[in-house]
């Protein structure tokens, strides 16, 4: 993979790293029942695959 691809590669596993921790803070403060549950699975998802595309790009 050349470089460029890895900085795009790590861009948007920083993206979806960001985008789990704003889910996830929404999903503790704001709501509650089935909506809060889908909401922290989404952001637990967003972390996974944020962290495996983070793994991807220092390869």
């Amino acid at each position: 993979m050349d470089p460029m691809m890895k900085m795009w590669v790590s861009f948007v596993g920083i993206g979806l790293m960001a985008l789990a921790a704003v889910l996830i803070s929404l999903a503790r403060f704001k709501t509650k029942g089935f909506l809060r549950l889908a909401l922290s699975l989404t952001a637990f998802v967003f972390l996974v695959i944020g962290g495996f595309l983070g793994l991807i790009s220092i390869m």
